[in-house]
């Protein structure tokens, strides 16, 4: 089975050639090769490497470099700024280069809460001319993007992290599946797609976190597996949880079948981004 997983994040410590804008919840590097090592240590095989916006905001020169030392490893996804008049030159810049799949939007702080901002409208039809998915962080704006997949019926959006927003250190939030009804709602879309990231931070319970699994059951039956990708949102929820029970929980439970398994950990990540690592 081929395993992918849909997110995870690399950056180097904070240094003056390439200074961070902020910070992450989580170890003072995890480089390139680091994170392929991690993945190497678990069986999975590729992943779709995201430009930490908290350290690198819209740079993601350090994700480039990364790509070019393991290119049969890691996609690319950079965020973007709906708010740069110039956003869609930097999209086509983006999609000429090698090993990009996708952009993103974090809907927050400055991000227009319209459905009908035209920055936000700009991002997501030039995503779709250069046939690349548009990621979306969109907690507490899942209104919005259910109007903005009706406006760009042409554009592939992928909802972050189930739509929810999940915590970077212990404990889970006390309702932490709270908002999952407006987030069933987006499957109405069919251009819609959703990550299935970070599942096990939400967990009350330990290893191997089964009370994640009736909700999850929820989203799976809404969207289909073919529509939901699993992924570890490495590295953001390290101070809750190891790499390998990220990837495990997934592996060891009863509630998937051997076909669900295999399309929600990299089947359905292949057809959704267009892309297959090298080891497909």
């Amino acid at each position: 089975m081929l395993t992918i997983d849909v997110q995870v994040h690399a950056y180097e410590r904070n240094h003056p050639g390439r200074p961070w804008v902020g910070t992450l919840h989580g170890p003072a590097e995890v480089t390139g090769d680091q994170m392929a090592a991690a993945m190497d240590e678990v069986g999975v095989d590729a992943a779709i490497l995201v430009s930490p916006f908290s350290m690198y905001g819209y740079d993601a020169s350090y994700a480039v470099e990364v790509h070019a030392a393991h290119p049969d490893r890691f996609a690319l996804v950079k965020p973007v700024d709906p708010n740069d008049p110039a956003v869609a030159d930097t999209i086509a810049e983006w999609a000429a280069a090698a090993g990009t799949v996708g952009v993103r939007i974090l809907m927050r702080d400055k991000v227009s809460a319209d459905p009908a901002d035209p920055g936000i409208n700009r991002v997501l039809a030039a995503a779709a001319r250069h046939s690349l998915a548009v990621n979306l962080a969109c907690w507490e704006r899942l209104e919005q993007v259910a109007q903005l997949a009706a406006r760009n019926p042409n554009t592939r959006l992928v909802i972050d992290h189930l739509g929810l927003q999940q915590p970077f250190a212990p404990p889970a939030p006390p309702q932490p599946w709270a908002a999952l009804p407006k987030v069933l709602a987006l499957a109405a879309h069919d251009n819609v797609a959703i990550k299935v990231s970070g599942a096990c931070t939400l967990s009350h319970e330990p290893f191997p976190y089964k009370d994640i699994w009736d909700p999850l059951a929820r989203v799976f039956d809404a969207f289909g597996f073919h529509r939901c990708m699993w992924g570890t949102d490495w590295t953001r929820a390290v101070g809750l949880l190891t790499y390998r029970q990220g990837v495990e929980a997934f592996r060891v439970t009863d509630r998937l079948s051997d076909n669900e398994r295999a399309a929600l950990m990299g089947e359905t990540l292949t057809r959704v981004y267009n892309w297959s690592p090298a080891k497909a």
